[in-house]
């Protein structure tokens, strides 16, 4: 039987607080330094950004690994707030379509109607 605890709310709040907090201090790094590094405009796009629409370029990671940040910005580009939705779309539209050829080629071996041409052929007496 398992036992059922009541979850302590207050320290998963201060576990998801400083998660956000650590990356959002990790973020600010390598933005502030994308920012610097390359011109602020979209990689896909071609839109240009600056003043308050600067908010709307963001940093993407083209190994999709947020930890892999190297001080050249080799692993970046800049992308807009669409463009960088619809890149992660695409990345989890083509791990879905992998799983689910992965899944048709481990069907059942089951093969119902293999010997229905010989039931077929058989003669009734």
């Amino acid at each position: 039987m398992t036992k059922h605890t009541t979850p302590d709310h207050a320290r998963l709040d201060r576990v998801v607080e400083e998660a956000r907090r650590n990356r959002d201090e990790r973020e600010a790094t390598y933005r502030e330094r994308a920012l610097k590094l390359f011109p602020w405009i979209c990689g896909r796009c071609g839109r240009e950004f600056s003043g308050a629409r600067l908010r709307e370029l963001t940093v993407h990671h083209k190994d999709h690994d947020h930890d892999n940040n190297p001080p050249d910005g080799s692993n970046w580009e800049l992308l807009c707030l669409y463009c960088h939705d619809n890149e992660h779309a695409r990345v989890l539209e083509e791990e879905t379509r992998k799983r689910s050829a992965d899944d048709r080629s481990s069907v059942s071996s089951h093969k119902p109607f293999a010997s229905l041409k010989e039931l077929l052929n058989t003669k009734d007496s």
